[in-house]
């Protein structure tokens, strides 16, 4: 089979065993950095990958990807308004809600909670809360009874769990013969939501209708909760939909109310992905060091090869060779074992905590409760890249440098 004289002198070179046991201990090394530093860097881009979809599932699956609301008053017409929006192509559902934050408070602990009124059979199309019930049912809010869905670490903190009696109590003054006193209402727990996230901690459910009479609403409701079969292209769509309904309203959207998260996860994914490409950095440039020290070492074979005919550029190409094969050989089990750790993470941390008792991630502090982890084969790709090009960079001087060595000067002393 026809190979090349630089390719199979280069292949030669990288098999055969040296004099210096120095330089093979040199070249070893590089190549487990390349490994390292590669795999380390798959793995790493994937978690973050993991939380970013982690939290675009649960977090924007809470809360909503956009609202419309009145610019002011209550939105008594919000059944019109609901089939005039839902007709916009691009917005998948929509349901009414009222809104407001108070202190829920029972066995003398006192927790601070954003309170949603809905409609238990409309929430199903615009969130995921039915789907993270641990506890109860959305359809137990019926309208009178005054029961209330509590979030799993709300619950917790306060000592209480389904069947229990809730106070809630809103930032409003009532004022009586008697003198004035926050509005508070006493509701009794029908469920519990469990998603994983910091919502668990403050967020609470009652039916929309009890949240009118206990909120003083007259007729209406506070606003439009939308649903975008696009996340992304909810701002757009929430103004658009604004646009086409008579009369002047409030629009939001998630990216002002969470788009700074989302802001920090993807600069955090950039700055780590840049920082850990400095390890690849330095593994791919220790080849230099390592050729450096083959050419060296292999001078009388190159001035032997001179004498034979070969040129400059023969010269280079099998130092070139020589430096790839390592750059190539450790990228490959770099990307082999960064992969199969990518899509274990998750099992390999949870059998970590089991075996020792700990959480790293706690849900009291984090955002996500459990390590997640996403492989995308663009970033393996870019890896791979990026990894596979230090690496032809690094041999380019030392090969240089080789085929610049002179016969005569090379054998002067053999």
């Amino acid at each position: 089979m026809f190979k090349p004289l630089p390719f199979f002198i280069g292949l030669r070179y990288t098999r055969a065993k040296r004099r210096n046991h120095f330089i093979s201990f040199i070249s070893a090394m590089s190549m487990a950095g390349l490994v390292l530093g590669v795999m380390v860097l798959i793995v790493v881009l994937s978690v973050m990958n993991g939380f970013d979809r982690e939290l675009r599932q649960r977090i924007l699956g809470m809360v909503p990807h956009a609202t419309i609301s009145a610019a002011q008053g209550e939105l008594t017409d919000w059944q019109d308004l609901q089939k005039t929006v839902q007709a916009i192509p691009g917005i998948e559902a929509s349901a009414p809600y009222i809104e407001g934050q108070g202190m829920t408070t029972a066995r003398g602990q006192v927790k601070g909670a954003m309170i949603y009124g809905i409609d238990p059979e409309l929430e199903d199309t615009v969130s995921i809360l039915p789907q993270h019930m641990v506890a109860g049912s959305l359809n137990d809010l019926e309208a009178g009874e005054f029961r209330i869905v509590l979030g799993e670490l709300l619950a917790r903190s306060l000592g209480i769990s389904v069947g229990d009696m809730v106070t809630v109590v809103l930032p409003d003054a009532s004022v009586n013969p008697a003198g004035v006193f926050p509005r508070m209402k006493r509701f009794r727990v029908s469920g519990l939501f469990a998603v994983g996230a910091d919502l668990d901690a403050s967020l609470a459910y009652i039916n929309i209708t009890d949240a009118a009479r206990f909120m003083r609403y007259q007729s209406g409701v506070e606003g439009l909760r939308l649903r975008m079969t696009d996340l992304f292209d909810a701002p757009r769509l929430a103004w658009e939909a604004a646009m086409q309904l008579p009369g002047r309203y409030y629009v939001n959207d998630w990216t002002r109310t969470q788009g700074r998260l989302f802001q920090a996860i993807q600069m955090e994914k950039t700055m780590v992905g840049l920082l850990l490409s400095l390890i690849v950095a330095v593994a791919a440039f220790n080849i230099v060091a390592t050729l450096v020290m083959v050419v060296t070492d292999k001078q009388a074979d190159i001035a032997i090869l001179r004498t034979f005919g070969a040129r400059p550029g023969t010269i280079m190409s099998i130092f070139m060779v020589q430096g790839s094969v390592i750059g190539i050989v450790g990228t490959c089990f770099g990307t082999v074992l960064g992969v199969i750790a990518a899509l274990n993470v998750a099992s390999v941390v949870g059998f970590i905590e089991r075996v020792m008792g700990v959480s790293f991630l706690s849900a009291d502090v984090y955002f996500i409760s459990d390590l997640p982890s996403q492989l995308l084969w663009s970033d393996v790709v870019t890896v791979c890249a990026a990894s596979l090009g230090l690496s032809f960079l690094a041999t380019l001087y030392p090969s240089w440098r080789a085929a610049r060595i002179q016969p005569a000067e090379a054998l002067r002393y053999e």
